[in-house]
């Protein structure tokens, strides 16, 4: 097989980044890798941003608009199976979910788009960190990364397993959803098993609230709109022979606006604290936002749809595709400014790619590399044409 210059050299950086991951906010070999590829391309270069975020700028002509166009760079805590020749070479982190091939992709966008600048605008390159934890897109905003790199509209991509290889899908509204997560502790009064009526059982009211809160989407929520409430652990602080003083009960929650965000949490609340008193118990409840929901903006879906055809066809792109209740730290800019979020097909269920994201022996389809440099690049030229 044939691969052009530009693939190979996209290779050769996502193995690269592929062998040496790094977590969350510890992204400093990564961050200088990226930083000089871009100089090397005779691009400035901002480093620090919300941490060790990327910025690399390219002007051409005498337009001002400008746009985004956004890797992450961070891996998982995950330890790789499999002796590809690439490697992790970090004993318990991998890039088990593409943020390698991300990288690469947008490198392979800036040197096109550097060798060939036919745009008239403004394109900043950004390499957020921590996209995992969802704090690295908050960091560079709270860092005034729209002050310090304004920027009209903001595009982003993410591999996929389980779409064929090579397709591209996105909507309008929400295609990724908000991750709110939540800790109840009931309080109760513990006692010996044999003797239940001593004491106030946690379990039981721990149980009840477990229930309740599955009332929340089915009675609550608009048939129409969609959410998730998973109680995901159940910790006591019993033994077998005694009923505890102490339950927590952990878990998440899923939508794709804040308008179900706030039902869920001040449903959650009543819920919790009308089974407490009923039952006698005390409780604490917090709910905190981890990511906001990922939703495209409807004007722009064209445009990315029509940029994607480009690419690889229009009968490999879906422009409706079903949303995802998987959760996406990009939300948080499209929560400032217009944008996309787009997938890429890394191969279907059981053929090459098709590996599930965060699995130990998941790895990026080479084959991608240049599609998704060249949907980048497109979707520059298109926002920022000569004359628009």
């Amino acid at each position: 097989m044939m691969f052009s210059e530009l693939e190979i050299q996209m290779r050769l950086w996502r193995h690269h980044l592929h062998a040496h991951p790094e977590t969350g906010f510890e992204e400093h070999r990564t961050s200088a890798y990226v930083a000089q590829t871009l100089e090397s391309f005779g691009l400035p270069v901002q480093r620090g941003i919300g941490g060790t975020g990327v910025i690399a700028t390219l002007r051409s002509g005498s337009g001002n608009r400008a746009i985004g166009l956004r890797a992450d760079m961070d891996a998982l805590n995950i330890h790789e199976a499999g002796d590809r020749p690439y490697a992790s070479r970090t004993l318990g982190k991998m890039h088990a979910c593409g943020h390698d091939g991300h990288m690469a992709m947008l490198l392979g966008a800036a040197k096109i788009l550097t060798e060939e600048p036919t745009f008239d605008g403004v394109v900043h390159f950004v390499f957020q960190p921590a996209e995992e934890h969802g704090r690295g897109a908050k960091a560079m905003l709270d860092d005034r990364l729209l002050e310090r790199f304004p920027m009209e509209e903001m595009y982003g991509v993410h591999n996929m397993p389980g779409i064929p290889f090579g397709h591209f899908a996105t909507r309008a509204g929400g295609i990724m959803a908000s991750e709110d997560n939540f800790v109840i502790e009931v309080r109760g009064r513990g006692t010996h098993a044999a003797r239940p009526h001593m004491g106030v059982d946690p379990i039981v009211t721990a149980s009840a609230i477990v229930l309740a809160l599955q009332t929340i989407v089915s009675r609550n929520l608009d048939p129409i709109e969609q959410g998730v409430v998973s109680v995901t652990e159940f910790l006591t602080d019993g033994i077998r022979n005694a009923i505890p003083g102490t339950v927590t009960l952990k878990g998440d929650t899923r939508s794709y606006s804040p308008k179900v965000q706030a039902l869920i949490e001040e449903r959650m609340a009543r819920v919790v604290a009308g089974i407490c008193e009923a039952h006698g118990a005390e409780h604490s409840f917090s709910y905190t936002h981890e990511f906001e929901p990922t939703v495209n903006s409807a004007e722009i879906v064209e445009p990315a749809v029509i940029a994607a055809s480009a690419v690889a066809g229009l009968d490999h792109v879906d422009g409706n595709c079903p949303p995802l209740l998987a959760s996406e730290d990009f939300g948080a800019f499209l929560t400032r400014i217009p944008g996309n979020y787009m997938f890429i097909g890394n191969g279907a269920a059981g053929e090459a790619g098709g590996t599930p994201l965060h699995n130990a022996r998941y790895d990026f389809n080479d084959g991608l590399l240049e599609k998704g440099a060249r949907y980048f690049a497109t979707i520059a030229r298109q926002r920022l044409s000569v004359g628009r």
